[in-house]
């Protein structure tokens, strides 16, 4: 930037500053424990509730969990897997998946639920963020409909003081109720200035409603395809029968249940996929496991079975059930 000469008077230069304010564009996630009021807050600022996803190539590693369409700007929050404390090299996987979106994104939320104090699980993430240099870092007090006044300001100096024992300050703390529609818009005034200056990433109106069931079968496609897309390029479909979360199971020790069948046109075709005694379609499923655990952030149990569906590339009854 160049420096100013002479000074125009402050309204004119604000008058025009807001004319010529540059669109700013990006990515934001929350993070937080489980029950922190992330998603209720993302649906909160999107405006409607959304599970979606996209298939552009900025967003194939992270799902997009909604849009917010501003004059001035526009948020694009997306999602990471929980972070925790690993017991598996799954966890530790999905840990680093976690870390790269941090790194990635231009903007991160901490939420903090009002009405539960600062555990060691919320420690162990701040630090984590601590880590994260050079991104802003905002702390959001959530569900504050559910405290008084003095238990609010406790849990505000709480979390400065938490920024400044592990060394970072936060760029803003804000107070938010998503169920009483309390601050929500503050919030995105605040995200807004923090994001790069960039035209829209993604159309009006874009990103609205395409559920997970169809990024997981897109999962399984991908890794069924690698290795024999010259012999079976465009004759895969895949179509997930069923999600559902395994009953009987701790609450920190979830399981999803994901049944999907790949389907082939030929039975010459089955061969190729299923490989040598199982091989290959273990091997997909083992691929496809990892990438779908690290999407929906909870272990997964993949059940796959191949199917012949002859000729199902031109068969609209087909083609319509295979959810094209």
């Amino acid at each position: 930037m160049g420096a100013m000469s002479a000074r125009p008077n402050p309204e004119a230069a604000a008058q025009q500053a807001e004319n010529n304010a540059p669109h700013r564009a990006g990515f934001a996630c929350f993070v937080g424990r489980p029950n922190a009021g992330k998603s209720t807050l993302t649906n909160a600022l999107v405006g409607q509730k959304v599970a979606i996803t996209s298939n552009r190539p900025q967003t194939t590693r992270h799902t997009v969990r909604g849009i917010v369409h501003r004059e001035d700007a526009q948020l694009i929050l997306v999602d990471t897997p929980g972070l925790h404390k690993p017991r598996t090299l799954l966890g530790e996987r999905l840990n680093d998946v976690v870390r790269t979106t941090w790194a990635e994104v231009d903007v991160i939320g901490f939420c903090l639920p009002a009405d539960q104090k600062l555990g060691p699980g919320d420690k162990f993430i701040v630090k984590e963020l601590a880590g994260i240099k050079k991104t802003p870092k905002i702390a959001i007090i959530t569900k504050t409909d559910l405290v008084d006044s003095k238990q609010l300001t406790e849990q505000l100096l709480a979390v400065s003081r938490l920024g400044e024992e592990l060394g970072f300050e936060w760029a803003e703390i804000i107070p938010v109720s998503a169920v009483k529609d309390s601050q929500v818009d503050l919030l995105a005034d605040l995200i807004a200035p923090l994001l790069p200056e960039s035209p829209p990433l993604y159309p009006e109106g874009d990103l609205t409603d395409e559920p997970e069931m169809v990024m997981v079968a897109e999962l399984i496609r991908e890794a069924a395809l690698e290795g024999v897309r010259d012999e079976l390029p465009h004759s895969i479909a895949v179509v997930v029968e069923e999600m559902l979360p395994r009953e009987d199971r701790p609450a920190d020790r979830p399981l999803l249940d994901i049944h999907a069948n790949v389907y082939i046109e030929r039975p010459s075709q089955k061969g190729i996929i299923i490989g040598p005694k199982g091989k290959r379609l273990k091997e997909v499923g083992m691929k496809s496991r990892k990438h779908i655990e690290a999407l929906l952030g909870t272990p997964v149990f993949l059940d796959l079975h191949v199917k012949v569906a002859k000729d199902w590339q031109r068969d609209p009854k087909q083609l319509r059930k295979l959810g094209f």
